[in-house]
């Protein structure tokens, strides 16, 4: 069986996480993604921000050793939200719902909620095995399809 395993995110993590989160079919499917998936500045800049918000947990996501994406929990208007990113050539196998049950083993503050393009019937499967529950939908602006999408919004309490 996979081990999959969190740890703190390393600086040598960010080429393979860049290239996970330019990947197309996998913005397709996140839909809420950069503006611009191949800036590499703006990637860099980004995560460098995200990684010193205090608020903030980010971790690199491993089976067996082997970098395979990110999750992270964070603060977003006052309540704490998940979000995770797996590389595609792992999806399906299981590794975001144990990455996700990880971090929320982590994470003492309830509730806590997630997003997911209401068609990314994958991920919301992986938010309700974990006890998340569908609390509405809306719409947004969605980089990824560079259309304004449907999101689904679940609620952990």
């Amino acid at each position: 069986m996979m081990e999959v395993a969190l740890r703190p995110i390393d600086d040598s993590d960010l080429d393979a996480l860049f290239e996970m989160m330019r990947d197309p079919e996998s913005v397709r499917m996140a839909a809420f993604t950069a503006k611009d998936p191949d800036d590499r500045a703006a990637f860099d800049a980004h995560m460098a921000k995200i990684r010193a918000l205090p608020d903030a947990d980010n971790r690199a996501i491993t089976v067996d050793g082997r970098l395979v994406g990110s999750i992270a929990s964070f603060v977003l208007e006052g309540d704490t939200e998940v979000t995770y990113w797996i590389s595609r050539s792992y999806w399906g196998q299981g590794i975001a719902g144990r990455a996700l049950a990880l971090l929320l083993a982590m994470v003492p503050v309830r509730p806590v909620f997630a997003g997911a393009a209401s068609d990314n019937a994958g991920s919301i499967k992986v938010l309700q095995r974990a006890g998340f529950v569908i609390i509405g939908t809306d719409t947004g602006f969605a980089n990824g399809r560079n259309a304004v999408i449907e999101e689904t919004r679940l609620r952990l309490d």
